[in-house]
């Protein structure tokens, strides 16, 4: 009997388990698409702006409520280091030495970088989940059907009505675990597809105001 009540309660710990790695999957499918469509929408903004002004100067000094999203983290976090290179005093700091290019271009890949992070995070929870769920709900029907068999021998009998409910009871966390990891797993592949298209875009923004950087202060040179 102490048996039989521990495998009751790790069938129903399996059970539970599966519907909050379900909770979390479907919290984080929401946020993401949220996620993306408000960074996208942002990059879009920003770009459009930073793209039709005069020059630097002027894409600096973009509105407030424009100056939002990935794309403009970015430039602010080259704005910033263009300004702190005309101070001399920073400028002679070891943060400085080197081709001017090369570092704000590290500055801007690290920015980058720390971008892409925020839009990569609750990925691998999903690909955690979408691997796992499965295996969760065959170790529940495995502990389901010694549960099954534990209750047929102690009613003495092995006839099909009543086998068949107890083990197709079991069997309904299997069925719970992959449809908790199909989704985990399309979701993961779809939002990794439209990371790797965001990166590609900030990638690009950055090549676009390294150039337009050091092309006007060639220029002005």
């Amino acid at each position: 009997m102490p048996f039989h009540v521990e495998t009751a309660f790790i069938i129903d710990g399996t059970l539970y388990t599966l519907l909050v790695f379900s909770l979390v999957t479907w919290t984080l499918i929401f946020f993401k698409v949220w996620q993306f469509a408000k960074n996208n929408y942002y990059n879009k903004r920003y770009s459009m702006a930073f793209w039709d002004a005069k020059d630097l100067q002027s894409a600096a000094q973009l509105p407030v409520e424009q100056r939002r999203g990935p794309k403009a983290r970015i430039a602010k976090c080259g704005f910033s280091w263009l300004e702190e290179l005309k101070d001399p005093v920073a400028a002679a700091s070891l943060k400085f030495r080197g081709a001017p290019q090369d570092l704000l271009e590290q500055a801007l890949r690290k920015q980058t970088q720390e971008e892409q992070r925020r839009m990569e995070s609750g990925l691998t929870m999903l690909a955690s989940i979408g691997s796992t769920a499965p295996f969760v709900g065959l170790f529940g029907t495995v502990m389901g059907i010694m549960n099954a068999m534990h209750d047929i021998s102690a009613s003495g009998s092995a006839s099909l009505d009543v086998v068949a409910g107890p083990i197709g009871d079991a069997l309904i966390a299997t069925a719970i675990g992959i449809a908790v990891a199909v989704p985990a797993v399309l979701a993961y592949n779809f939002f990794i597809r439209r990371a790797k298209h965001h990166r590609a875009s900030l990638e690009h923004f950055v090549d676009g105001f390294l150039h337009i950087a050091f092309g006007e202060n060639t220029t002005k040179e």
